[in-house]
């Protein structure tokens, strides 16, 4: 169970937000657009102190609003790549070098000599402190990255995603849940046979152990794949509707080319190139893709139970997610040098107020979203003195001390049994007496 806080920040989470149930539930979509919008704006600078910032929104909302459910464990694993990614970073800087020019140099390594066709590759060589500091700066950006999309695993059920999904796009969602749900389940079987080592006595780190644990991991996902498999195929997965071939035809040239406007528009809202042909390509793209998946939806013969509502909440989430993209692309547009500190020569990085303050925007969801039922009423206060022996106060001298006292069971209070309880209640087995022994019959006396 997650903690989610106590005292006022908590009370007042509580008071701006209800008890998340089926009814109010918030939609696993506006989840996903929120962190969008936070790995857009991560990708528009390399401040680290607006990184580090980005990543502490991002982990504040996923600790104030995660459920206990298996999915919300993978937001750790998230992180622990991301250092992993920063120390690779480093290490390919450090041994391949840097295009960045520096003159203060940490340390001179020994360079390998390469061939002519390899030019302008190096292996060793000078390691400087304009080199280090940009790759670590690159690095964290790509973690802010990894943790957005880690705070999205953790925080939207993937099968309500997948419920959420347009018809021509269920197959598809279904092979993308299914990648999304077997990372979370692996760290979830990996911690579980963990623990059963070490409660067994047996070790459970290093190369041993990791062969030891992998064996029963990959026979749990065998397992479920199987069971997978037959609950699709007893549910009819992959029924379709006849579709005229010109319906069709026009159903694939829509979705694809909008698909690929939609990922052309994304690339280019991620970097700070395509600023000037990534949104109308989005917006084309996103058309498009609707278009096609209203006609494709047509094949589709399955049928939603209770589908989430997209409800006034959800456009907040989501809202804070695209207003801190779009702030922050404005503020690249507008002051770049604050959004990319320079490394060549050597500064310390400042922390801008307007683009913070944008950033700032994404722990909205931590107030509005519906507090997950595992965490939405606080624990009852213990009583003072409650579990504490305390010694009797001393006798004074020439009394006799108090008798204990001593308290009565309360006592049970009797219920009516209904009539029906008569007709339904087993006969009770009469004691039974000793049967005296048989008197001697005549022949017996006369014999």
């Amino acid at each position: 169970m997650t903690d989610h806080g106590s005292g006022a920040p908590a009370l007042l989470r509580r008071r701006l937000a209800p008890e998340a149930h089926r009814g109010n539930a918030l939609h696993p979509g506006a989840w996903w657009v929120w962190a969008i919008g936070l790995g857009t704006a991560a990708s528009r600078t390399t401040n680290p102190l607006l990184l580090g910032l980005l990543i502490g929104v991002a982990g504040y909302v996923v600790a104030a609003r995660r459920t206990s459910a298996p999915w919300a464990k993978s937001y750790g694993a998230f992180v622990k790549l991301g250092l992993v990614v920063i120390a690779i970073r480093l290490v390919f800087a450090i041994v391949l070098g840097s295009p960045i020019p520096g003159t203060h140099v940490v340390v001179t390594l020994p360079e390998v000599p390469l061939p002519d066709w390899a030019k302008g590759v190096r292996i060793g060589g000078r390691v400087t402190a304009e080199g280090l500091t940009f790759a670590l700066y690159d690095g964290i950006r790509l973690t802010g990255l990894l943790i957005c999309v880690g705070a999205a695993n953790a925080l939207a059920s993937p099968a309500r995603l997948l419920k959420s999904l347009p018809g021509a796009l269920y197959e598809v969602g279904v092979a993308v849940v299914v990648a999304m749900t077997f990372a979370p389940n692996l760290i979830v079987d990996v911690q579980r046979l963990r623990a059963a080592r070490r409660l067994r006595g047996r070790p459970d780190r290093g190369i041993r152990g990791l062969l030891q644990v992998g064996l029963p991991v990959l026979e749990g996902a065998l397992e479920r794949s199987v069971a997978l498999a037959a609950a699709m195929d007893a549910r009819g997965f992959g029924r379709t509707s006849p579709v005229p071939a010109g319906v069709r035809r026009a159903t694939s040239v829509l979705t694809l080319g909008g698909l690929m406007g939609v990922c052309l528009g994304t690339y280019g809202l991620l970097t700070a190139q395509g600023t000037s042909y990534g949104l109308p390509a989005l917006i084309v793209g996103l058309l498009a893709a609707l278009a096609g998946l209203r006609l494709g939806g047509r094949r589709s013969v399955r049928t939603r139970y209770r589908p989430d509502p997209w409800g006034a909440r959800a456009w907040l989430v989501a809202g804070s997610g695209i207003a801190v993209a779009a702030l922050m692309i404005w503020a690249t547009s507008h002051d770049p040098a604050a959004l990319h500190p320079g490394v060549v020569p050597l500064v310390a990085p400042a922390l801008p107020l307007w683009p913070a303050a944008a950033v700032l925007l994404g722990l909205l969801p931590a107030f509005v979203a519906p507090v997950p039922p595992d965490s939405a009423r606080p624990a009852a206060p213990v009583p003072r003195g409650t579990g504490r022996r305390t010694n009797p106060p001393p006798t004074p001298p020439g009394t006799e001390p108090p008798a204990p006292e001593t308290t009565e069971p309360a006592p049970t209070p009797r219920t009516r049994p209904s009539p029906a309880a008569w007709r339904t209640r087993p006969p009770t087995a009469e004691p039974t007496s000793p049967r005296p022994a048989p008197s001697p019959t005549s022949s017996e006396e006369t014999s």
